[in-house]
């Protein structure tokens, strides 16, 4: 954990020029089964949420209240889940796991659990089981749904917050990260195995249309207004600006080699990119187009921009560390060891 007074120095001095108050970051670290939850005014871990196998995708609702992790370990159906939480009784872990009936029609061959925490106190409200491992998660702007990927099945699952019922949808081959449009009325999946994007209706689940795109399209972010989708192309090494009004590609940008993650800065100008096969971070100007590169190594992972910050946070999947980058000239101002590869991240206040 880094404690340095430049360290905490610096990013107070990146937080003064806002009033919002500095956000808290929850990052999952699936070798170690725990969320770290990180102080962004100082960098520094200030809580570890355990008990969780496997934790790579998790989002958060938007009310900030609940975290929801997904696993990557799959299990036969009906069997116990992962060890309960510390803090959780057996009563109420036992009356909290929803595990999947045996004896129902065209059962899954492998399930895995989707944990519903509090942000607050790590405080396990709920499990759902789903089909095999879930990669990616994501949670509707109006707070009713949470949808996660399941690669090995070419689907996603969608729980309902209210109710806790799973719908489950099929895809193109290999959906790898979703994004809900802004009201909440589509959902959107990249394929990294067909190269497209489900478009899903969330009124009835169903996939209405596919979007192309370039080559093993993976993480996407929208725009501020929006109105667009951004796209990582992974294996072309470049990023893909998608109108939704039409479904049509209007701009590539190239970034270079094989991608990772992708994130907008906290003023909707820029798009931050985890190239991870070339060590670097990049940021695209998105009025000019104009691509700049920091040199970020080794294997630039999962990324996520700091809303009302001018930080961002940057994983590498070869170290366990994540690095503290200015969302502007990309430039390293500072370290957190968080003792193994981080993940998804979620931010919130």
């Amino acid at each position: 954990m880094t404690k340095s007074l430049s360290l905490g120095t610096a990013l107070a001095l990146l937080l003064a020029t806002t009033s919002i108050a500095a956000p808290l970051v929850y990052i999952p670290v699936g070798n170690a089964g725990k969320i770290e939850v990180v102080d962004a005014a100082t960098g520094t871990i200030i809580n570890e949420f355990g008990g969780l196998e496997a934790v790579h995708g998790l989002a958060g609702t938007p009310d900030g209240a609940l975290l929801i992790a997904g696993s990557y370990a799959e299990r036969e159906p009906g069997v116990a889940a992962v060890p309960k939480p510390d803090g959780v009784t057996e009563e109420d872990h036992a009356a909290h796991h929803m595990a999947a009936d045996p004896n129902a029609e065209n059962p899954a061959e492998m399930v895995s659990t989707v944990s519903i925490l509090r942000t607050d106190t790590g405080e396990l409200v709920r499990t759902v089981d789903v089909p095999g491992a879930v990669h990616h998660v994501t949670t509707s702007p109006d707070g009713r749904f949470a949808a996660v990927t399941q690669p090995a099945y070419d689907a996603v699952s969608v729980i309902d917050l209210q109710t806790y019922e799973v719908t489950t949808i099929q895809t193109d081959a290999l959906p790898n990260y979703m994004v809900f449009s802004a009201d909440s009325q589509s959902l959107y999946v990249s394929n990294a195995g067909e190269d497209t994007i489900s478009v899903i209706g969330t009124t009835h689940w169903m996939v209405q249309s596919k979007i192309a795109t370039g080559t093993t399209p993976e993480h996407m972010v929208l725009s501020a207004d929006g109105r667009m989708l951004y796209v990582n192309n992974n294996d072309d090494g470049s990023v893909s600006a998608i109108a939704l009004a039409t479904g049509a590609m209007v701009d590539t940008f190239a970034i270079g080699e094989r991608l990772h993650g992708l994130d907008i800065t906290s003023d909707g100008a820029a798009l931050l990119v985890a190239e991870r096969d070339g060590d670097n971070v990049a940021r695209v100007d998105l009025a000019s187009g104009v691509v700049s590169k920091q040199a970020m190594g080794p294997s630039p992972y999962h990324m996520t921009t700091i809303a009302g910050t001018d930080l961002a946070y940057v994983s590498s999947s070869d170290e366990a560390v994540m690095k503290i980058i200015n969302q502007d000239d990309l430039s390293l101002v500072g370290k957190i060891e968080i003792g193994d590869v981080g993940h998804q991240m979620v931010v919130g206040q």
